[in-house]
């Protein structure tokens, strides 16, 4: 064979190793787009924060929180606010990645959007990472979802926080020496985010091992308080005999506007153990000086979370430090007599 033959061959089998290779790469799983592997970016780092309903006080404070901490960092920070519209969320993902972001952190309004997230960084090796809720990379619903397929998240703990409010509940049903035949527990959340099913599930456990055999029923809420006031009024109404009412929920949302509903309905104040979730409009009831149905709540800190999630993807996009699966901050229960010394922020 002559040079020139030589070199004809040498050029063919380079570009059969190079499909071949290319073949191999598409038929298997390439980790640098899998959202849960280590990128690192070189100079400044940029990343987009995307929350829904960025209004709410916690939301404000996580991006708060997020920011603060961008700064101590170095990192270029753009925070937006996806309210509860689902398609937005793609949208701004996509928007994002087109602006050279190198991290995306994610509050999904709907977890049904999550495998397109997902599968929308991947395409474009951006890291991806959930703070407070869960996101499936194969499926709308995270509860159904395989571990090995859920986004890592920083949060809290919904099963520890669930139980802390569960064991509040319970205290505080025993100090008011109520009978469980003349009570109901009402447990409010949206029931297709994971994060609260964990939630209140937790509680009702933690409820029933120290409280057995007073009835709960389920309300299905928007997670708002207008949504949960409008859907515990009507259960209210169907359940005329009912004397006493335990109140919890996902968040301070579904148990503020609850006890709304439970006092606009003529409940009085004594009747009602509510236990928030958040505490951040628990703390306005207390503010007031006014007797309230809301007894204690859980004080999750946004600004905690927020500075977590940011930490995180900056050791993972700077050191190359792989994610955790879930990443929690602390929790502190407070009431009437002991917020403010909490720390707590009344907005």
């Amino acid at each position: 064979m002559n040079r020139s033959h030589r070199a004809r061959a040498a050029a063919a089998a380079g570009l059969l190793l190079a499909l071949g290779l290319t073949t191999a790469c598409s038929s298997g799983k390439d980790t640098t787009t899998d959202a849960a592997a280590p990128v690192k970016a070189d100079g400044e780092i940029s990343l987009t924060y995307l929350q829904k309903q960025g209004d709410q006080e916690y939301f404000i404070g996580e991006a708060a929180g997020a920011k603060e901490k961008a700064k101590e960092l170095g990192i270029d920070l753009k925070v937006v606010n996806l309210g509860n519209d689902a398609n937005k969320t793609v949208s701004e993902v996509q928007a994002a990645i087109a602006q050279k972001s190198d991290g995306l952190i994610v509050v999904v309004p709907d977890p049904a959007v999550g495998p397109q997230v997902v599968q929308t960084a991947r395409d474009a090796k951006v890291a991806l990472l959930t703070s407070d809720d869960q996101i499936c990379s194969t499926g709308p619903d995270p509860a159904a979802c395989s571990k090995t397929d859920l986004v890592p998240r920083i949060g809290f703990s919904g099963e520890q926080m669930g139980g802390e409010v569960g064991k509040r509940a319970a205290e505080e049903y025993k100090k008011a020496g109520w009978k469980a035949s003349e009570t109901r527990v009402l447990s409010a959340w949206k029931q297709d985010v994971t994060v609260c099913g964990d939630r209140v599930k937790a509680a009702g456990a933690a409820f029933d091992a120290a409280v057995p055999g007073v009835r709960k029923i389920d309300v299905a809420t928007d997670n708002t308080p207008t949504g949960a006031q409008d859907k515990v009024a009507a259960t209210i109404t169907a359940n005329p005999t009912v004397k006493n009412w335990v109140i919890w929920g996902c968040n301070d949302e579904n148990v503020s506007g609850g006890v709304t509903a439970l006092q606009n309905a003529g409940v009085a104040p004594d009747n009602i153990i509510g236990v928030g979730l958040g505490a951040y409009l628990a703390c306005k009831e207390w503010a007031s000086g006014k007797p309230s149905g809301m007894k204690a709540a859980l004080f999750i800190n946004g600004k905690d979370v927020g500075a977590l999630a940011v930490q995180t993807m900056y050791d993972q996009l700077k050191n190359g430090k792989k994610f955790p699966a879930e990443g929690f901050a602390p929790t502190t229960m407070v009431d009437a007599k002991t917020w403010k010394s909490s720390g707590l922020t009344c907005g």
